[in-house]
This record gives C-alpha cells, sequence and structure tokens, in this order.
C-alpha cells in the first residue's frame, strides 16, 4: 500500500484482519491519508469522506483523488465539522490526533459516530515517564501531545469506548522515517522554486524527526500505537 505515515500501512492491515463493513459510512482525518480512503473504499464497497484542515492539503488530496467518486474531500475542523449526529459506521485516523486538540476531536467523534461505531486509530505515544529536552522541543514544535503507552488505553476507555484490539506499532516508526530521509534525498534537488517554497516547512519537519528518531535515540521515548474501539450506546 506504501501508505506515506506513521504506522505505515501496518495500521490499515490490521484493521482489515479486525473488522467487516459492508456498504457503510467512513470517515478519515488527515493530511496523507488518500491511498487509505481508496482502500478503505475498495475494501468495504462503502461511501468515504477524507477531511483534512488545511487548503494546501485540500487541493492536493482532490488532486490525488480524482477519479475516486466515491470518496468525498471536505476541508474541516476535526473539532467541529459539519456531520450529523450518529452519521458514520467507522471513523479512521492515523497519526492524526496525537494533538493539543485530542479532547475535542475525540469528543465530535463521539458525537458523528453511530451507537457501536468503530474507532480505529493510530497514535504517536511515549514510551517513558520523562523526556529529555530535546524530545519535548519536538514534540511542541510538530504539535504532537503524546499519551502514555502505558495510559491511552484508559484514555479512551474512559470517554466510552471499548477497547476491541491493541496493537504496538512502535516497529514502524524506524521504517517511517528511514522512508522519509531517502525520499527527501531523491525529491529536493527535483522541486523547483515555487515547489520547495511550499513544501519548505514540511520538508523541515520530517527531515528534523528524521534525525532525532533515526541519530538521537527518538526510538528510546516515543512510539506508534494502534487500537480499534467501539462506542459504548450511552454517549457523553
Amino acid at each position: 500500500m506504501n501508505i506515506f505515515l506513521p504506522g505505515t500501512d501496518q495500521q490499515l492491515k490490521a484493521l482489515f484482519n479486525l473488522f467487516s463493513l459492508n456498504q457503510g459510512s467512513i470517515l478519515v482525518l488527515g493530511s496523507g491519508s488518500e491511498k487509505i480512503a481508496k482502500n478503505l473504499k475498495d475494501r468495504y464497497e462503502s461511501s468515504v469522506f477524507l477531511i483534512v484542515e488545511d487548503s494546501d492539503t485540500l487541493l492536493n488530496s482532490r488532486l490525488s483523488l480524482s477519479e475516486e467518486r466515491e470518496i468525498t474531500i471536505k476541508l474541516m475542523d476535526f473539532t467541529a465539522t459539519d456531520f450529523n449526529d450518529s452519521e458514520f459506521d467507522l471513523v479512521y485516523a492515523q497519526a492524526s490526533i496525537s494533538n493539543n486538540s485530542r479532547n475535542k476531536i475525540v469528543k465530535e467523534i463521539k458525537r458523528i459516530l453511530k451507537p457501536q461505531g468503530h474507532f480505529c486509530l493510530g497514535e504517536i505515544v511515549s514510551l517513558t515517564d520523562s523526556q529529555p529536552k530535546f524530545i519535548k522541543d519536538m514534540f511542541t514544535a510538530s504539535n504532537i501531545s503524546p499519551l502514555s503507552i502505558d495510559q491511552i488505553n484508559n484514555y479512551y476507555s474512559s470517554r466510552g469506548f471499548q477497547i476491541l484490539s491493541e496493537k504496538d506499532l512502535s516497529y514502524t516508526l524506524k521504517d517511517f522515517y528511514s522512508d522519509s530521509s531517502q525520499i527527501l534525498k531523491e525529491t529536493g534537488s527535483t522541486l523547483d522554486e515555487q515547489e520547495k517554497s511550499f513544501y519548505k516547512k514540511l520538508i523541515k519537519k520530517i527531515s528534523h524527526e528524521s534525525n532525532i528518531y533515526l541519530n538521537l535515540s527518538g526510538a528510546k521515548y516515543y512510539g506508534f500505537k494502534m487500537l480499534l474501539l467501539r462506542l459504548g450506546i450511552l454517549q457523553g
């Protein structure tokens, strides 16, 4: 699948082994999730919405999925979407909600999920009780607010979700950051000035994160965990 996100293709493969759906409604959150949306549409023969939070990503997503008429792409704030209550059978988020808005995003996901609806998520998680300053600085710069790998289950269960399955996908980060570094090396010299300006922030962010994870022992301090959750009948 070649999914260019933390968790790579392993989160989606795990979901496919665990979850069945036929012609339901699916919501995908986050940039870089175009291949995920397409695979979910094909696997479950369902209508899929993909929402992103900035206009540049919206244009890129629409270009990437221009031939996928059953996938609707919209610009929305993840904390306050335009969807109806109890609209979706499945919400999917891969490395897109591990930030300071998590509480509000999860509250919104509960609102738009059907009773007994499913939530598949993958989050950056901290592996130690404390992190050195350079790790904390990277989290701040990248707008990452990780839960502890030992506390993430309790976070979601205390918000009315049943944990159906969990999987530590921390091992995927090495491949993700290695691939990131290689792609940047291969494509950096081919970008024109306009493209370099457009991707400057992203390239800087990925380069910094890759260096920390691969060369500065980042793997000791943070990882990636997947959960498959089911929403209880009572919401609140």
